[in-house]
């Protein structure tokens, strides 16, 4: 089966979805601020290659523990930031389209359901931020998407981030997403 695939944060979606729903949180429960911020030196350590960035991303999400029902935040959240879903996906939209993310599912799942698209993403619980699996990063993608739809080739592939060159090579053509303009996606 021949489809087409995309990245979400940044790409379909303007913005970093974790990060407007963290600030989403934050506003509400205070907490969250102190709970994420302790996380903070955890990203430098990322950033020089001194810490996985699962085990970092799991730190940042410990905020959710502040968050009295994650799941009614997660529908609240959708109400008003949908509109920040780019109108070029919706011109090309197709009913087969997978959107694989490294944002939580339990983030994301709501507002796919209801778009009626297929999703892969990290699997995070709501409640705790504890991560069941490694990030859905880089290669990670490639390998969920083989375990969960193995007969799948990629016609089309976007992306904002060099970071998804793994997906990028396996489709026929591939393609950088800066703000709303597409060009070819470099491939080393």
């Amino acid at each position: 089966m021949l489809i087409n695939v995309y990245d979400f944060d940044n790409t379909i979606y303007r913005g970093d979805s974790s990060v407007d729903f963290f600030r989403h949180c934050a506003v509400k429960y205070p907490r969250t601020t102190l709970s994420a911020l302790a996380a903070m030196p955890w990203f430098l350590f990322m950033l020089l290659g001194l810490a996985d960035k699962t085990r970092v991303k799991q730190r940042f999400y410990r905020y959710l523990r502040h968050v009295p029902d994650v799941r009614e935040e997660v529908e609240r959240f959708w109400l008003t930031h949908d509109k920040h879903l780019k109108d070029w996906y919706f011109a090309q939209k197709r009913d087969d389209d997978l959107i694989i993310s490294a944002s939580p599912e339990f983030l994301l799942e709501p507002l796919f359901k209801r778009l009626n698209l297929g999703l892969i993403a990290s699997r995070v619980e709501a409640e705790t931020g504890i991560y069941d699996g490694l990030n859905c990063h880089g290669e990670e993608k490639v390998r969920r998407m083989r375990e969960a739809y193995p007969e799948v080739q990629i016609d089309e592939f976007y992306s904002d981030s060099k970071s998804d060159s793994p997906l990028a090579r396996l489709a026929r053509a591939a393609y950088m997403v800066k703000g709303d303009a597409l060009s070819p996606y470099p491939l080393d």
